[in-house]
């Protein structure tokens, strides 16, 4: 019995660096903007911080040590459940499945220069052509403008050098975070006199109060986001020209909440005159490197049955959002983590049939559960041993429930529901799980982490027109974007900037306070 328990002691750590091992390609992970947090030194794909609980352990069915309830008089006994079961596909008879083939090799699809700038990086996704539009745009606005209101004697048209200036202070507020742009010319804590002697405080707001994408709607257009959808097309373009995804990506809502700092500070006049926030923005982000591929932006347009109320309460809207993102993904074998609003049975067989494979976190509150077992919904009276799991099998869907402080609940037909994995723990080494949960939250306690760095880095200007919102929000994208692409070019082993430096730079070349492209 000794050597049988020397033997286990022997294979547990062998199984950790197998787990390890399995999620190397998580190679931005434990750094991803050049700053390593406090918990960059462990293991760069399980956390046991806040904000990975947030998205998993937060989502254990918040049902903690719930038993299900007791059966009404009259029901059926427990029989007749399973029988019911069996009937319509589920088994917990488990058989092997080898996972989906992916052959393609993820990253940049163009190798940058060892002398590219942040300029170079930035402009894959906003070049020239694009800024000329909105030059031209906002031209236009402003003559009808004056047509209408009467003539601006101040205004001059806008240049694209001064286009890109205009663009180059909106982004330093994402490095100061600084709600109110001004005051780079206020003379106070945030004011920055190099980047105020470029343009005039007063030339900047009347490029302000004209800025424009989209300068007229078309007859033809109906959609809330007209201003902004050309540019976001153009983003698009630019995402999937640039790069290619790894097999291994999530669909969520990135963080782009209020700044807390200003929220902690702000007087309560200031809460009250900002006006809430009238979309949701979701994506299909990289779950390798972080890069985000995909955009998709729900306008709440009035209290109706598509409106963001809805979207937060109602499933099948979560699942609108998920054909969305994933409409440009199918026959390519890629696996999707989801979480409980979007995970159901019923978009994880549609979107197999596409060649596109997922792994979800379930909830019996959150997610649509139409089709799948109830004996594996409810949970039992007394809790099982920690690591433990049942699992239903129908076809290749695997149901999964699994034992951690909490009834954790997947669905997945990515993974195969015989192999397992493990959970790994600092302190008190590995919990052992199924593959499909230990892939689960590799994946999800990057892009948390990811998350919690990147969203320092949204702008912080914040205008009451919803598609000015959005623009910035996209552009904030696209910069978080070109600095992953710069960390995996060999111009980050010339100057090895963070994230924050980065963006210090892209602005002054913006500016024109740095050559955009130096001579090597």
């Amino acid at each position: 019995m000794a050597e049988g328990g020397g033997g286990a002691r022997r294979r547990a750590p062998a199984l950790l660096e197998a787990a390890r091992a399995r999620y190397e390609s998580l190679h931005i992970s434990d750094d991803v903007f050049g700053e390593s947090g406090p918990d960059s030194g462990g293991n760069p794909f399980y956390s046991t911080s806040a904000a990975s609980r947030s998205s998993s352990a937060a989502s254990s069915d918040d049902e903690h040590e719930r038993p299900g309830p007791p059966p009404p008089p009259g029901a059926p006994d427990a029989q007749e459940p399973e029988e019911d079961e069996a009937g319509a596909g589920w088994s917990a008879t488990l058989r092997d499945r080898p996972p989906p083939r992916f052959e393609d090799t993820g990253g940049p699809t163009r190798k940058m220069p060892p002398g590219a700038s942040a300029m170079d990086f930035f402009q894959l996704f906003v070049p020239d052509n694009v800024l000329k539009n909105m030059v031209v745009q906002t031209n236009m606005y402003a003559k009808k403008f004056q047509e209408r209101f009467g003539s601006d004697g101040a205004w001059a048209e806008v240049t694209l050098t001064e286009m890109k200036a205009f663009l180059g202070y909106m982004i330093s507020t994402s490095i100061s975070h600084c709600e109110s742009v001004l005051s780079i010319w206020s003379g106070g804590f945030y004011s920055n006199r190099s980047l105020a002697l470029v343009m005039s405080q007063a030339r900047f707001e009347k490029i302000l109060k004209y800025f424009h994408v989209v300068a007229f709607r078309s007859s033809q257009t109906t959609h809330g986001l007209y201003k902004v959808q050309p540019f976001l097309d153009s983003l698009q373009n630019g995402f999937d020209s640039a790069f290619r995804p790894s097999q291994t990506q999530v669909l969520h809502e990135p963080l782009i909440d209020e700044d807390p700092v200003f929220i902690a500070t702000c007087t309560e006049r200031e809460l009250r005159k900002r006006k809430k926030r009238k979309f949701s923005l979701w994506v299909r982000q990289c779950s390798s490197t972080g890069f985000i591929i995909q955009i998709y932006v729900h306008l709440k347009e009035g209290g109706g049955p598509d409106g963001l109320d809805a979207l937060k309460n109602k499933p099948q809207l979560h699942s609108m959002v998920a054909r969305s993102l994933c409409r440009n993904a199918a026959g390519k074998n890629y696996i999707i983590f989801t979480g409980p609003s979007i995970t159901s049975l019923t978009l994880f067989e549609e979107l197999e049939k596409q060649d596109i494979y997922c792994c979800g976190l379930l909830s019996s509150r959150k997610s649509d559960c139409t089709g799948l077992p109830l004996s594996m919904l409810t949970n039992p009276a007394t809790p099982p041993a920690r690591g433990q799991h049942r699992i239903k099998m129908k076809g290749n869907m695997s149901l999964i429930c699994w034992y951690n402080k909490g009834h954790f609940r997947f669905l997945t037909n990515a993974y195969s529901p015989v192999q397992q994995g493990v959970i790994i723990k600092r302190k008190s080494g590995g919990i052992p799980c199924p593959l499909a949960v230990e892939a689960f939250a590799a994946h999800l306690s990057y892009i948390c982490k990811y998350d919690d760095k990147y969203s320092k880095y949204f702008i912080s200007h914040k205008p009451n027109k919803t598609w000015q919102q959005v623009f910035w929000f996209a552009v904030s994208i696209a910069i978080n974007n070109a600095y992953i692409l710069y960390k995996m070019s060999d111009a980050y082993h010339v100057k090895r900037y963070s994230r924050a430096q980065f963006g210090e730079r892209l602005v002054r070349e913006l500016l024109g306070l740095e050559e955009a492209s130096p001579a090597h």
